[in-house]
């Protein structure tokens, strides 16, 4: 058994700095022992996949990252697994807890994944190792990581057993709280006109959004693409899987970077499938982090299927949530207003703007691939992995 200290402080040693997890009762004392250490960070997601993307993002800001969680919760993370940090060549450090271990006697929902949690992240081309339970194997251990981060950049796991750690007292308040009564809702109507398409709505956040003093994201599918059609910028990301995890992605980044403009663009579709990054941003993330979901009520690529967001206030859900403020409407100069008004605000800013569907004709992928428009990104930001 060891010490939270001692693998934490090995970590710091390496560049692990970040620390973004859901609990697990083995993990209890990595997280207290980082929450009450001022100068570690720790998030607390509210799904693994999120937890893996905030990492990601802390990586591409220059922050290595670790993201924690329940073997149970692996299936949440497997997209952002998959289509994010193997897709984009991101090298996070990824440690899983080994619920229902052959052998181990444990709940029945933890059978299961106890039995395929080595097969799940081999499938996924994560090489993983035991967590170290002995202090003098923590050090060639991480080495270990180290050698596959620098010749793969891709994840590394380790899969921790029952009783790996001794128990760490929480000392401080664990999440931060934040005043949910001074963000502001304001709805601009377009009276006998019809709602802007997505690329009018992308031409004004281009314009709103310097080259050198932000970073955009944006959501997979047209949105990503469009960006590129209009202007293909180095301070552009285009997602190209694991839809929803925008968000955290660029709260992750926004962390790593206060000192960044950090704008994510997007859909109503994607907002709605991980709609917990709504807390989650709006807990940790400053007024350098900026929301826009683009609503057109269709998933738009797939064959514009409907979603739900009819029935959905987006931008009552982010006040309620903590951000500094939130604007909702159906006209493009609701965006430079909040970008204008948010500069005084705590906390992240949020517009939900209401758009057509559809896109424009002979609409282009991107001719640069993922790994390359990250690694444009990141020299023109000063990180690197």
């Amino acid at each position: 058994m060891i010490d939270a200290r001692d693998f934490v402080e090995a970590a710091r040693t390496a560049g692990f700095t970040r620390y973004s997890g859901v609990p697990c009762s083995y993990l209890t004392p990595f997280i207290n022992y980082v929450i009450n250490d001022e100068t570690l960070s720790y998030v607390s997601a509210a799904n693994e996949g999120d937890a893996v993307a905030i990492a990601a993002g802390s990586a591409i800001g220059g922050k290595r990252a670790v993201a924690m969680m329940q073997n149970s919760g692996l299936g949440n993370a497997v997209s952002p697994l998959t289509s994010l940090a193997w897709v984009f060549r991101i090298p996070l450090l990824l440690i899983t807890t080994h619920r229902g271990a052959p052998g181990e006697k444990d709940e029945p929902q933890h059978e299961l994944m106890g039995r395929i949690t080595p097969t799940m992240l081999e499938s996924m081309e994560i090489p993983w190792a035991p967590f170290p339970a002995e202090a003098p194997q923590i050090a060639p251990a991480l080495k270990q990581a180290q050698a596959w981060f620098a010749r793969e950049q891709r994840p590394y796991g380790f899969i921790m057993r029952k009783d790996t750690v001794a128990p760490c007292v929480l000392a401080r308040q664990p999440v931060p709280i934040r005043e949910t009564s001074g963000a502001t809702r304001r709805h601009f109507e377009r009276p006998g006109k019809t709602r802007p398409s997505r690329v009018e709505a992308l031409r004004r956040i281009l314009g709103l959004t310097p080259v050198d003093r932000t970073v955009v994201i944006a959501t997979t599918g047209y949105t990503g693409r469009e960006l590129y059609a209009l202007e293909d910028r180095p301070n552009q990301l285009y997602m190209v899987g694991s839809m929803g995890c925008a968000s955290s992605l660029g709260l992750g980044l926004a962390l790593a970077r206060p000192d960044m403009k950090i704008v994510v663009i997007d859909g109503d579709g994607a907002a709605l499938m991980r709609m917990g990054n709504l807390a989650t941003a709006g807990t940790y993330a400053g007024n350098n982090l900026v929301h826009i979901v683009l609503d057109n009520g269709v998933h738009d690529s797939t064959g514009a299927q409907a979603t739900v967001s009819a029935n959905v206030d987006f931008a009552a859900i982010a006040s309620a949530c903590g951000y500094g403020l939130a604007i909702s409407g159906d006209d493009t100069t609701l965006l430079g207003d909040l970008l204008k008004e948010g500069t005084n605000r705590r906390g992240p800013l949020f517009a939900h703007l209401k758009i057509t569907a559809g896109t424009i004709d002979n609409l282009p992928r991107p001719k640069i691939s993922p790994p390359d428009v990250l690694r444009r990104l990141m020299a023109h930001i000063g990180t690197q992995f």
